[in-house]
């Protein structure tokens, strides 16, 4: 049953924190205004009006009844009444009115109907509280045929606190829950700055200004996120420091074993000690490619379509068929993205003769896909290419499957970016990559 109403509530709850404190904040003082209301209107007001409206028609009840048996003192009375009360007596010689204009929702009329219907018996009074402002005109059949007309003012059997009441009821609650929507606000506020901050170093943008604020509470956990910021920081730093010094520190004797191969008069040994040797460089530029993967860049607004554009058209050749009129806007980091592309095609051309792109748009992500007619990969080692230094080259036939990298680098530059990257099975019987980049 519990957790039934657990489920409803969590429903038709609103999700953000600010909405949900403003409830809390709220929903007693309301539920406690509305009982204060309920309370008033039931124990105060209505027995307060009901025995204005039950007096009111006693005096109705005196004034016909002398009408009826001392019809030489009504003059008298009837200026009393005037002079004292306001009350308006009329004789009138005609039936009463058929239309009724009593409203349904009114407490005032239903009070003053029940008191009339008790004391003169139906068919015998007729009312209209909204034919006047500020009067109610009441009509009472005498017993010759005669038809008395009253008007009296409406404070006889409506109480004036009652507008004065609802007044303080409601203005005190709306400036309570005006006050409590910026305070909650700036409460809020530094959870939100804390969330966006953790939005855009999940997708790879450096935040480093970022100030606590809040809450003691808020104030630590934005200190500790700030910590943590650096750590990774400095450790994603010194890892690419270290990547590039190894790669630059080994590039000069490779140059210098260059040159003495260059000069040796054995041109077999040289020839292939060359070919060793450009496969070193060719591992130590991935090694620098896989570094630059974390080098500051500033997401900036792309088009996505000109960007592969300018990937086909720096690969010269017609084995890749791509072709989009679609503008798709992507807040990206440029460079990181044209890598991460570039990778995915150059592995589509190493082990199928054709490369197929498209590039199409959701409501919320974009999804590039790239298809090849190549081999494939099994479904078994999908999870396994993503891994770094990973090939399935058993043959280690670096000229072909180069270090193990590219497909590692594309991943971490999409999941920075907040995407997801998956492999099937092409229709072209190669293997599909497909990256879904949200907007």
């Amino acid at each position: 049953m519990f957790s039934g109403l657990n489920s409803f509530l969590k429903v038709i709850l609103p999700k953000g924190l600010f909405y949900r404190s403003l409830i809390i904040v709220a929903a007693p003082i309301i539920i406690l205004q509305l009982t204060i209301t309920v309370v008033f209107f039931d124990s105060v007001w209505i027995k307060a009006n009901k025995g204005m409206t039950r007096s009111l028609v006693g005096e109705l009840k005196i004034l016909t009844d002398v009408y009826e048996n001392y019809p030489s003192q009504i003059e008298f009375i009837s200026n009393s009444y005037e002079k004292n009360f306001n009350f308006t007596i009329n004789f009138i010689k005609e039936d009463l009115p058929n239309v009724n204009y009593e409203r349904k929702f009114s407490p005032m009329d239903r009070s003053l109907r029940r008191e009339l219907k008790s004391v003169f018996n139906n068919n015998n009074y007729w009312f209209n509280s909204t034919k006047y402002k500020d009067l109610t005109e009441v009509r009472i059949k005498s017993k010759n045929n005669m038809t008395i007309q009253f008007l009296f003012p409406k404070e006889k059997i409506a109480t004036s606190s009652v507008r004065l009441f609802l007044l303080w009821i409601i203005g005190p609650s709306i400036v309570l829950i005006f006050i409590a929507i910026i305070f909650l606000k700036n409460q809020t506020r530094p959870i939100i700055r804390l969330a966006k901050a953790a939005e855009r170093f999940g997708k790879g943008d450096y935040v480093n200004e970022f100030r606590p604020s809040g809450a003691s509470e808020i104030r630590k956990a934005s200190y500790e996120f700030d910590r943590m910021v650096k750590r990774i920081n400095r450790h994603l730093n010194q890892r690419s420091a270290m990547l590039s010094g190894i790669s630059h520190d080994l590039r000069t004797p490779l140059t210098r074993l260059k040159l003495q191969l260059a000069m040796l008069s054995q041109k077999n040994i040289s020839q292939k000690m060359s070919k060793d040797i450009d496969e070193m460089e060719n591992m130590l530029n991935n090694y620098l490619q896989f570094a630059k993967t974390q080098i500051k860049e500033n997401s900036t607004p792309i088009q996505v379509n000109k960007l592969l554009e300018e990937i086909v058209k720096n690969h010269n050749t017609s084995d890749i068929h791509f072709n989009s009129d679609e503008e798709i806007v992507l807040i990206a980091r440029k460079t990181a993205l044209k890598r991460c592309f570039n990778n995915l095609i150059q592995n589509g051309l190493c082990y199928g003769k054709n490369v197929y792109l498209s590039l199409n748009k959701t409501t919320h992500r974009i999804i590039f896909l790239v298809e090849d007619d190549g081999p494939g990969i099994p479904e078994e080692e999908y999870q396994n290419v993503f891994k770094p230094f990973y090939r399935l080259d058993k043959s280690r036939n670096l000229n072909k499957s180069g270090v193990g990298l590219g497909l590692s680098i594309s991943e971490d530059i999409v999941n920075s970016h907040g995407g997801s990257i998956q492999l099937s099975k092409s229709k072209h019987k190669g293997l599909q990559i497909k990256v879904s980049l949200p907007f």
